[in-house]
């Protein structure tokens, strides 16, 4: 039951993780200007990376004597790629302690979750067991069968998923049919070498209250979220940002910062977490005000915390939050600190 209350809040706050990825902020002064490419219009056919591959250098953030060190996650990655962890290691060992990536979870406490169980089943359906054919317009519904039958096959379930529901399982699907892996547990194995060197872990994650967890999962199941852009722009661009994302978890692989950088699918990520956010649930309930903000402004004050207390710090951050101007190093060094790229 434990195991179903997690998946349950997976699929609720499924967008989360990437709201603190695409808030504009202030351009970094020139000296914290991450590498910016012209993106290509079209991305060549690429062959998926393999074997034992180094990954990203890390970013250095200091002041006087006080260091962090921060590796950039990607995902998805190479499926049949093995990450040589020996670099991260010897800085995860003669660290103090090692900074999860931010985002946003709600917590309810397990015994309280399994009351709510009933309430949450079927939170990924449609209101009223609308299909996504009623739902969308029908050049989309189109689109979305030819797609669907490439990618994943018979499935008639998901034809009453929401939209943005089945348009996170198609890409699910078209990555994996492409060689590639939503999760090659990188971060699991930065959580092992700390484990086994002593050095603490420290989640970052913004822990959201509900004052009515039940009534606001309830509101949830029979509320219609705006997740048309989501869905739309996911099956305008699936082939297109597979292949990107081809090219990025070769990049990511093989340590090239420059390659990583160039190539920019922001827009579908942006319209996925705004289909949560704009929805007139997330409207009314104090807890999704000003989202992207708050995961920002938690991730930073953990962060000077850390650089505060240790000597030496790990921390892990996606890699969009490491690159563009946006990225959250440059809201560090605004404050004084020193921040130095890897080459």
């Amino acid at each position: 039951m434990s195991k179903r209350y997690a998946c349950a809040l997976y699929l609720s706050f499924l967008t989360l993780p990437v709201l603190a990825q695409t808030t504009p902020q202030p351009e970094p002064a020139p000296t914290a200007q991450p590498v910016t490419v012209e993106a290509a219009d079209a991305v060549p056919a690429t062959v998926v990376v393999e074997g034992r591959r180094p990954g990203p250098g890390v970013w250095k953030v200091s002041k006087g004597d006080h260091v962090m060190w921060v590796f950039g996650l990607y995902a998805p990655l190479p499926q049949k790629m093995e990450w040589d962890a020996s670099r991260v290691e010897r800085l995860v060992a003669r660290s103090q302690e090692v900074l999860l990536p931010p985002g946003a979870n709600v917590e309810v406490g397990f015994f309280r979750g399994l009351t709510l169980l009933p309430s949450m089943i079927g939170m990924e359906k449609n209101p009223d067991g609308a299909r996504l054919q009623d739902l969308v317009p029908a050049d989309a519904y189109a689109h979305w069968q030819v797609l669907k039958d490439k990618y994943i096959g018979k499935d008639d379930g998901i034809e009453r998923d929401r939209p943005v529901f089945a348009a996170d399982k198609l890409l699910h699907a078209g990555l994996k049919k492409n060689g590639l892996a939503p999760n090659n547990d990188v971060r699991g194995e930065i959580g092992k070498i700390a484990s086994q060197n002593k050095v603490k872990l420290t989640p970052t994650i913004l822990q959201l209250e509900l004052d009515d967890p039940r009534r606001t999962l309830k509101e949830f199941k029979k509320t219609q979220m705006a997740d048309l852009s989501c869905f739309t722009k996911t099956l305008d661009r699936l082939d297109t940002d597979i292949e990107t994302m081809r090219v990025r978890a070769n990049a990511w692989a093989n340590g090239n910062i420059a390659d990583i950088a160039r190539l920019d699918f922001a827009a579908r990520d942006e319209a996925c977490g705004d289909a949560l956010l704009n929805s007139d649930l997330a409207k009314t309930t104090p807890a999704f005000q000003n989202l992207r903000e708050r995961i920002r402004a938690n991730w930073m004050k953990m962060a000077e915390k850390s650089l505060a207390n240790n000597t030496s710090t790990f921390a892990l951050l996606m890699m969009k939050d490491l690159v563009g101007p946006a990225n959250y190093l440059a809201d560090l060094q605004a404050k004084g600190y020193t921040v130095e790229s890897p080459r």
